[in-house]
């Protein structure tokens, strides 16, 4: 918002002090962080309930909210409020999450749409579940997409990758996949399908580990696979954007997301893409990405071995696949984000 409309002045809300330098502000833009000790402290309340005062006393015009909330004393200030929400994981898969945290989770959201001017979805669908679990009316809503860093639209140094594929003994053709490493990303399916069918082709998985990576390696060590299955942690955003471009096929098989960075990231990239059939999957993939049902194994593996016996295809596949990403580019995306500022001044 800052590069395409710097006729505005943006106020970044930021309660950790520690994380200041993270954001480029300049004349036209500053971060607010809490001014007392127990704001500080208690960062929650000062986001949820102090930040209102703050807004009165910047004179601020619009505050956005930009992960499914907004402060409950939003009503008592000058300022109109859009809400950003990415998901509502936590009412479809409820089992991923503790009991108190659901309930946290749906009250803000629900508080939040409440109070809002303007919702934004992520994606499609995550506005079909506003408007069926949240009984939100779809006029208050508008579909925004994301993008992503642009670093994964830059070509890596050549001697890089030579540095990353020594430094984590990466092989010279690999499949990928990136994102937490728990249930819903569902990359089990992928390590079976690897496993039973015989693919010989490795898998690089790059992500924090949860309790469900500790199956995983258990299944990889009794199947003797390391040499086949490669897990990797703390990964910086330099060395991913590169091992990206690096890769011959992105493969995300998640039973459910908002939207689906990785997949972004990915066709900016250069890769062809291997996702989930239904939800937003489609939305981030575009048409010529590979649909795939995320539990069979079967259609998992025939899935790989046409991507990796077609070169021609593929060459189409990641050719389209770059055309089809440009319209997450940043630009398109601060305009419709300034869109939905304007349509509530």
């Amino acid at each position: 918002m800052n590069k395409y409309f710097d006729e505005n002045q943006y106020f970044l809300f930021n309660p950790n002090f520690k994380k200041k330098k993270s954001y480029d502000y300049n004349l036209n833009n500053s971060i607010i962080s809490p001014s007392k000790k127990y704001e500080e402290f208690f960062s929650a309340y000062w986001r949820t309930y102090s930040i209102s005062n703050y807004i009165n006393e910047n004179k601020i015009d619009i505050f956005h909210g930009l992960s499914n909330e907004i402060p409950r004393s939003i009503k008592k200030t000058r300022a109109k409020s859009v809400l950003t929400i990415h998901d509502l994981i936590f009412i479809r898969f409820p089992e991923l999450y503790k009991p108190l945290d659901r309930i946290i989770y749906r009250k803000k959201a629900e508080y939040s749409c409440q109070l809002a001017d303007k919702i934004i979805a992520i994606s499609n669908q995550t506005k079909t579940d506003l408007i069926e679990f949240l009984k939100v009316d779809k006029k208050m809503i508008d579909v925004v997409y994301q993008g992503c860093n642009s670093i994964f639209k830059e070509v890596a140094d050549s001697d890089f990758k030579l540095l990353l594929k020594k430094k984590y003994n990466l092989p010279h053709n690999f499949i990928l996949n990136v994102g937490t490493i728990e249930k819903r990303k569902n990359i089990f399916s992928v390590i079976k399908a690897i496993h039973i069918k015989n693919i010989d082709f490795p898998l690089v998985i790059i992500g924090k580990k949860t309790k469900y990576a500790l199956e995983i390696e258990k299944y990889i060590s009794e199947n003797n696979l390391e040499n086949k299955i490669i897990i990797l942690e703390n990964v910086n955003l330099n060395e991913l954007a590169a091992i990206y471009q690096m890769a011959s096929i992105f493969i995300y098989p998640s039973v459910f997301e908002g939207f689906g960075i990785p997949i972004i990231e990915a066709l900016n990239s250069g890769v062809p893409v291997i996702t989930t059939l239904g939800g937003c999957f489609s939305e981030a993939g575009g048409e010529y990405s590979t649909y795939i049902n995320p539990t069979d194994i079967e259609e998992i593996n025939e899935s790989i071995l046409f991507l990796l016996n077609n070169n021609d295809q593929k060459q189409i596949i990641i050719k389209k696949g770059l055309e089809f990403v440009k319209k997450f580019d940043d630009k398109i995306i601060a305009q419709n984000i300034m869109n939905v500022y304007k349509s509530i001044i």
